[in-house]
């Protein structure tokens, strides 16, 4: 007779936020979801990245407007250095300069801090498993850049000759994930992954991973 299922291992959390009547409460309610376990919390970027450098971390909560290292830099740092970490935005800003910097450094989710407590579980829950998570206030803003781009200037349609394979890659990266979580979901190598993105950028004239994200959703892969 076999014995009790044995419980997943909890999700370890790094909180990184300047306010610390954020990040004390959120740690407190985040503990109460049973599958998540705060490790470390941070008052800026640079903290974040230490906290990560010294602790076993699946995700980090990110607010972007920090002293010192802000928390698009320290994503994008995070995503250098330690890319099976994933980043999780969770800032009061929401205009199309903090969201497209967010993603370009490499976050896998974008939530502002009108999230409630299930949202903001359920988004690190998706990171940990390699998803990405915008909140609808976040994708809205994304469509409406992506239909304010077409009026003004159309964006380009996506090359004919674009492999199949181009073409998930290019909807993961609309999703928001990172190089290694689109090796892990393609079941290829992350240096396979950087071929396909290059393949892709040149041949669709995409200038960085920002404009992958509007190509894609505007050809509806994201």
């Amino acid at each position: 007779m076999s014995g009790p299922t044995p419980a997943a291992p909890a999700i370890n959390v790094v909180i990184a936020d300047d306010q610390a009547t954020v990040r004390e409460p959120l740690a407190m309610v985040l503990a109460l979801a049973g599958d998540i376990q705060v490790v470390a919390t941070a008052a800026n970027g640079r903290e974040a990245v230490e906290a990560v450098a010294e602790n076993p971390v699946d995700v980090v909560l990110m607010d972007l407007r920090m002293p010192g290292m802000d928390g698009t830099e320290a994503t994008r740092r995070l995503s250098r250095t330690h890319p099976n970490v994933a980043v999780v935005v969770l800032t009061t800003f929401a205009d199309d300069d903090s969201i497209m910097a967010a993603l370009s450094a490499g976050a896998r989710g974008y939530l502002t801090k009108n999230a409630g407590r299930e949202d903001i579980a359920r988004a690190i829950r998706a990171a940990a498993a390699g998803q990405s998570v915008l909140d609808n206030e976040v994708r809205t803003r994304l469509l409406a850049t992506v239909t304010g781009a077409q009026r003004s200037a159309p964006v380009r349609e996506l090359p004919a000759d674009l492999t199949p394979r181009e073409r998930e890659v290019l909807a993961l990266i609309g999703q928001g994930l990172p190089n290694r979580a689109i090796a892990e979901r393609l079941f290829i190598s992350e240096a396979t992954v950087k071929t396909h993105i290059n393949n892709l950028f040149a041949k669709a004239h995409i200038r960085d991973r920002a404009d992958a994200v509007r190509r894609a959703i505007s050809a509806g892969l994201a």
